[in-house]
């Protein structure tokens, strides 16, 4: 098993899935979602987890990896501040649902495997994933990505300087322009408080 991708010179060539330290199979959507990393959940909630999560795993592995890596992010820009509000995180629910096709109870879970991946493993995994991403994503696929970075953090009308600067981050490490960040930030302005005037 591996991954499509599409070389330079127009070729499609299999690529194997990259493994961590300790792993001796291809990783999962789970995995990559740092649930197998995690404790097993409390009684109540584990049914309904496994229940979602083979939902999530009969995905075509490479829309599976792409949906985990685009959540994961989503997560780790909302997270930039060390607060995700309810409005963040339910913007994030909404745009993988749309994006990944998923329902919404899929989508839910997602956004919560990614923001437990991001509180626990972020600082260590955030290269490698948006590596990841790259590798899996078009440039309009990456515009669109840094879109929604946006669209998450604006969520509650407030984009802070701590969350502004780690979008920053994130579109360089997607080899994006600083024109096509300007040109995505530009949209945003309003909700943007390093361009706020102090309230007198």
């Amino acid at each position: 098993m591996g991954i499509s991708l599409r070389m330079a010179d127009g070729e499609l060539r299999r690529q194997p899935w990259p493994c961590p330290e300790g792993y001796n199979r291809p990783m999962g959507l789970l995995d990559f979602l740092g649930f197998a990393k995690s404790s097993e959940p409390a009684d109540g909630d584990a049914e309904s987890i496994r229940r979602i999560a083979r939902r999530l795993e009969e995905m075509d592995p490479a829309q599976a990896r792409y949906l985990a890596a685009f959540a994961y992010l989503l997560g780790r820009v909302a997270n930039a501040d060390s607060a995700i509000s309810e409005l963040e995180s339910s913007r994030m629910e909404e745009l993988v649902e749309e994006k990944g096709h998923l329902t919404r109870e899929q989508a839910v879970m997602t956004v919560e495997m990614a923001k437990r991946q991001n509180r626990l493993f972020g600082h260590v995994e955030n290269f490698l994933v948006t590596r990841e991403f790259n590798q899996l994503s078009s440039r309009e696929q990456r515009l669109e990505l840094l879109d929604c970075l946006f669209s998450v953090c604006a969520a509650d009308r407030s984009i802070t300087a701590v969350e502004d600067r780690e979008i920053r981050q994130i579109a360089s490490e997607l080899l994006l322009d600083h024109r096509d960040f300007i040109e995505v930030r530009s949209r945003y302005r309003e909700h943007l408080e390093v361009l706020r005037k102090p309230e007198e």
